[in-house]
């Protein structure tokens, strides 16, 4: 299971703004918001019809360009790590180039059904996504942002937000969308140069989108690690992500030099009850002191602040140290949301390695917010379905060779193992590791089970999904599509109790092999529904922007009955049962989302108590707990004098009610202080405390 990152189409609004009504069919040349008729001024002459969908460098798909009558036909499609969406759009537009009729069909990346339709008609505006169906007076101009599209959906967003004024319209469902022009480029492929300018695209979601326009043509869509170039162009991949990752790097240095406090002197937090991860209880209320990056020393209460002392009153609220995301993917708005969730060190399982590197000296510079990061060396195996993430081996020598290239360059901790490695490289594998020093931890590889790997060497099996597949799979099945999710329908009739499941447990007791369940992700997977706000969400997505407002009603996967939700109910109850099983064998296990982190980690806390451990347990394991499996626990995981100064406040207490780690109103990481308060605004986010009383002393 690979990071949910939203390369399946750009981030949109949602939000309730009317009672329901049904959309209406494909509409006649009717008017628009504006009154005016429909009449199209035709597609861009010299627009390209296709362009490539690349990650890392490596085609994967494609969207493909086709004017129609008033509008566009429009298909895209990819497949990377076995699994991505696919969509055919029909989208009409008016006078303004904006929008009154759009249909999209097809699946996303996990496999829900996409059955969206827009019309506008007379001012009357109506939408049928996965979230249901719902309608709104329109007046004036605006634009549709639909909930799932293709990247082309930028094109017909810049050119109508290229004609108005100030280039900003109002967004259907809610909000409004905006672009600001970054700078000019030149870009060749070796016969054609083109002049083309990038754009910052906000207002969609948590972050801009980065897209190319050559005039009014649609050039492409970077990131730092996906992108999306007109065909012919894809040599300029490269240098093109590189410009992504500075327009990200220069917005989240910006914002850190706003929210991130560095201060001269000592910084005194008053009135604090801190936690003890070992006595898994909070203390009497102290002062915690910090000086640079260290704990200086935790004075009693009545101990005046000093001159030259900046003191912050704690409120009498708990500190916590800081929290340990064990599967994250890190980008830089994850990095700096994880901070403002407590989040303070993370295990990276896999990522663009150039990438993640210029992430992890930014963070370390303290240009921009970020947990600590204890890095995975990605080895995958090259086949139909591989992943591009880290290094993709041809063999069994290149994927030795891999592990002593990560080796030699250092930082690495471990090596993970992903899906379409061949299972009879592993031992070799494993042995080169062994060699240098390195854990082993990974997917089951397909066409192999988990008891192949636990003999082989696994120190860890990364998702409880790939453990529990082999005891419902048939041996020629093939994991590396998505049928390592949609087979876990399977699991309602497995026999917990049964030989080979005991089996399994035994080897893993008798081995030490521990496991990375990311319970979080298997909840969304199997229990989120179209319409109804999946349960990991309910605290906080109030909160949110509009588009993760309607994120957080979709169904993750394909519901096509409702034997398959029965039996997808039924495969999260005997997920929650095994993990409950493994924990009374005393099998460890580490806690980590695949999901993000932030919000998500919270609630991947939360589920552990759904096997019986209780609040004060789960927050030492997630700290002092993890620092202790990771090796870091002399210095990190706990607050005391001479600690690294990671930890966090909450007005409440925790202990009793683990919800309470949803409210934080100060970090400090690394010795540096953060409100979050001051952090979720640049993010759209609606902040959840206020931000605690500081004063400097004289």
């Amino acid at each position: 299971m690979a990071t949910l990152l939203r390369l399946a189409g750009i981030a949109v609004l949602v939000t309730g703004l009317a009672a329901c009504e049904p959309p209406v069919g494909r509409p006649a040349q009717t008017a628009g918001a504006t009154g005016q008729a429909p009449q199209w001024a035709g597609p861009v002459e010299h627009e390209a019809a296709s362009f490539t969908v690349l990650t890392g460098g490596t085609p994967i798909g494609a969207v493909q360009v086709t004017p129609q009558e008033n509008g566009y036909a429009i298909f895209y499609e990819f497949r990377n790590n076995g699994r991505g969406p696919t969509f055919n759009e029909s989208v009409i537009l008016d006078g303004h180039g904006l929008p009154v009729h759009w249909s999209i069909e097809g699946a996303t990346t996990f496999g829900n059904a996409v059955d969206e339709l827009f019309h506008l008609e007379d001012g009357r505006a109506f939408w049928r996504d996965t979230t249901g169906e719902t309608g709104m007076d329109v007046t004036g101009r605006a634009i549709y942002a639909p909930q799932n599209s293709s990247p082309y959906s930028l094109a017909i967003t810049a050119r109508a937000l290229m004609a108005a004024d100030g280039n900003v319209l109002a967004a259907i469902p809610g909000g409004e969308v905006r672009i600001e022009e970054i700078e000019r480029l030149t870009v060749s492929n070796g016969s054609d140069t083109r002049e083309i300018t990038s754009w910052a695209l906000t207002g969609l979601g948590l972050n801009p989108t980065y897209f190319l326009m050559d005039g009014e043509a649609f050039f492409g869509v970077i990131s730092p690690s996906f992108a999306v170039l007109a065909e012919g162009f894809e040599g300029e991949d490269e240098r093109l992500r590189a410009l992504a990752a500075e327009y990200g790097a220069s917005r989240f240095e910006a914002i850190q030099s706003r929210v991130a406090h560095e201060f001269d002197g000592p910084v005194r937090v008053r009135n604090v009850r801190v936690f003890d991860p070992l006595a898994e209880a909070l203390g009497e209320p102290v002062s915690v002191v910090v000086e640079g990056n260290r704990i200086a020393a935790i004075d009693p209460l009545e101990v005046p602040s000093r001159a030259g002392e900046v003191e912050i009153d704690g409120g009498g609220g708990s500190l916590l140290p800081g929290l340990f995301e064990m599967h994250a993917h890190m980008g830089e708005a994850s990095a700096f949301l994880n901070i403002a969730a407590g989040i303070t060190s993370a295990r990276d399982m896999g990522n663009n390695n150039a990438v993640l590197d210029q992430l992890v000296d930014n963070i370390e510079a303290g240009r921009v917010a970020g947990p600590r990061l204890y890095r995975s060396a990605f080895i995958e195996g090259r086949s139909p379905f591989n992943s591009n993430n880290g290094v993709v081996a041809e063999s069994e020598e290149e994927a030795v060779q891999a592990v002593h290239d990560y080796a030699d360059r250092g930082g690495f901790h471990q090596i993970k193992i992903y899906n379409s490695m061949r299972p009879e490289w592993i031992p070799a594998v494993i042995a080169a590791a062994r060699e240098r020093g390195l854990r082993v931890t990974g997917h089951i590889p397909a066409f192999t089970n988990a008891d192949a790997m636990i003999e082989a060497g696994y120190d860890e099996i990364v998702h409880i999904n790939q453990l529990m597949l082999g005891w419902v799979l048939e041996s020629d099945e093939d994991t590396r599509t998505l049928l390592r999710l949609t087979a876990l329908q399977r699991l309602p009739v497995l026999d917990l109790d049964s030989p080979n499941v005991q089996a399994t447990i035994d080897a893993m007791v008798e081995r030490g092999v521990a496991i990375d369940p990311t319970f979080a992700i298997h909840e969304q997977l199997l229990l989120s529904r179209n319409g109804e706000v999946f349960a990991g969400a309910a605290d906080y997505v109030d909160h949110m922007p509009v588009a993760v407002q309607r994120g957080a009603r979709s169904a993750m996967s394909a519901i096509n009955s409702e034997e398959e939700d029965a039996a997808y109910r039924g495969a999260f109850e005997q997920i929650r049962q095994m993990l409950q099983i493994m924990r009374e064998r005393g099998i460890a296990m580490v806690p980590g989302t695949d999901l993000g982190g932030s919000f998500a980690y919270h609630r991947e806390l939360e589920l552990y108590q759904q096997i019986g451990m209780e609040p004060a347990e789960i927050l030492g394991w997630a700290s002092h707990g993890m620092a202790e499996y990771l090796g870091v626990d002399g210095e990190l995981g706990r607050i005391e004098p001479g600690y690294l100064a990671d930890f966090f406040l909450v007005p409440g207490d925790p202990t009793q009610d683990l919800r309470d780690i949803k409210t934080i109103s100060m970090v400090v990481a690394d010795g540096r202080v953060y409100f979050p308060s001051e952090i979720y605004p640049e993010f759209g986010i609606r902040p959840f405390t206020g931000v605690p009383e500081m004063r400097a002393v004289e």
